[in-house]
């Protein structure tokens, strides 16, 4: 294949197989070439014509094709790539792969690929927590294979919910970038899921004698008395972390940016509207065990703001001068006295999410960066987020959960990482 990255993509036979169109679609957003084999199965719920439009190539499916094996046989087909990736990977696909089964081009290629495997399980939840589901799944593992998800949640069936549910898009997307980058994804992230209960929710009192300082929602810049500058964010997730951050012991200070949400529970909020106003909150409720900076603030703000509403007098528009506002995140993070023994930043991205997080970790002096893609997704404003947690050790991606479950699990793996003592 001509791009410098490529994925032979293998399409099982589930309803979750629409997702994989979107997949491509973003494949290809991503510079990454997409080569497809669509099983039988795979074929009642997506077409090879589908396949191949979004692709820009044909698409295969029948293992025993002259003019395929003619062109580019199968061995050659698992081998010209750089990363075989199979979504949805059912529970037939998973079973042919943990056994060498070998009957159609699908199983053929994962079979004689000297390459990695990132595989995206979907299916009923039932048919995921069979022990012959779970076996297969301890034998890919052991075998080397990577695996992204599955999520929790409804399934197609009616009154059907629970995990098996395949990872969304963006989720598979981040996965394959990370196998791509040879990054060694730890077993959170790229790996196995099926963790023990109540691995992730921080025990009671995980944050006992802590202070806890976080940040959360937009920042309002005024143009004039009526007009500000602004992002979109909800503050949903930020005071998500608060409450969590509570809830596991901890005092918790809450700088918040207006938002349309109720103070959380046992935490002391601080409202503020501006950038400006939110830096002296945070450096006023210093010193701090944990600071998370979740608030989406504004980049910039107005110059010399007016002091009356601005008219439009249907002449030429009225100059706006724009200076940079504080980086809250960064002068926290690089303070030489008082900096807290752990600083957490956010990265709202659209494009190029892990590389912009890997960026912004090295240029803020933070600790980790929590980095999720904003683009066309819904999160800000939504109930629902896909983060990469991004340290100099490596990346984890988690799988699509409710904000509040992903606070919970936040909270927990901070609680870890804290340095002993208060």
């Amino acid at each position: 294949m001509s791009a410098s990255r490529s994925v032979l993509l293998i399409i099982g036979g589930g309803i979750a197989a629409y997702k994989v169109l979107e997949l491509i679609r973003r494949l290809k957003d991503r510079g990454i070439a997409s080569r497809c084999i669509l099983t039988k199965a795979g074929e009642q719920f997506v077409t090879p014509l589908s396949v191949s439009s979004l692709a820009g190539e044909r698409c295969f499916t029948d293992l025993f094709s002259l003019t395929d094996e003619a062109d580019i046989g199968h061995i050659q087909l698992s081998r010209s790539t750089d990363l075989l990736v199979v979504a949805p990977a059912t529970a037939d696909l998973i079973a042919k792969m943990a056994n060498g089964h070998a009957d159609d081009l699908a199983s053929t290629a994962l079979l004689a690929t000297d390459k990695r495997v990132l595989i995206a399980p979907a299916m009923n939840p039932r048919m995921w927590q069979h022990p012959a589901t779970r076996r297969n799944m301890a034998q890919l593992e052991r075998d080397g294979i990577l695996v992204v998800g599955p999520n929790s949640g409804a399934m197609a069936e009616r009154g059907e919910s629970g995990p098996g549910r395949m990872a969304e898009p963006p989720e598979i997307l981040a996965a394959i970038e990370l196998a791509l980058a040879g990054e060694k994804p730890s077993t959170r992230a790229i790996g196995f899921l099926g963790r023990l209960p109540g691995r992730d929710h921080p025990p009671a009192g995980a944050l006992a004698g802590r202070h806890v300082l976080i940040t959360s929602g937009p920042t309002h810049e005024p143009i004039d008395p009526v007009r500000y500058i602004a992002n979109r964010s909800s503050g949903k997730q930020g005071h998500a972390i608060a409450a969590a951050a509570a809830a596991a012991g901890a005092r918790v200070t809450l700088v918040s940016g207006p938002v349309n949400l109720p103070d959380p529970p046992g935490v002391e909020t601080v409202h503020v509207e501006s950038a400006r106003e939110m830096l002296a909150a945070v450096e006023g409720s210093l010193p701090a065990d944990l600071a998370i900076f979740a608030a989406a603030v504004a980049d910039w703000r107005v110059a010399d703001a007016a002091s009356e509403k601005m008219k439009k007098d249907g002449g030429k528009l009225p100059p706006l001068s724009l200076v940079e506002n504080p980086d809250i995140l960064a002068t926290v993070a690089q303070r030489k006295n008082g900096r807290p023994g752990f600083v957490v930043g956010f990265a709202a991205e659209t494009q190029n999410v892990i590389d912009y997080a890997k960026a912004k970790l090295a240029r803020k002096g933070c600790d980790l960066i929590v980095a999720n893609d904003v683009g066309g997704t819904g999160v800000m404003g939504g109930d629902a987020n896909t983060v990469h947690l991004v340290t100099a050790e490596g990346i984890e991606t988690w799988p699509t959960l409710p904000k509040e479950e992903v606070a919970s699990r936040l909270v927990a793996h901070l609680a870890r990482l804290l340095p002993a003592g208060g």
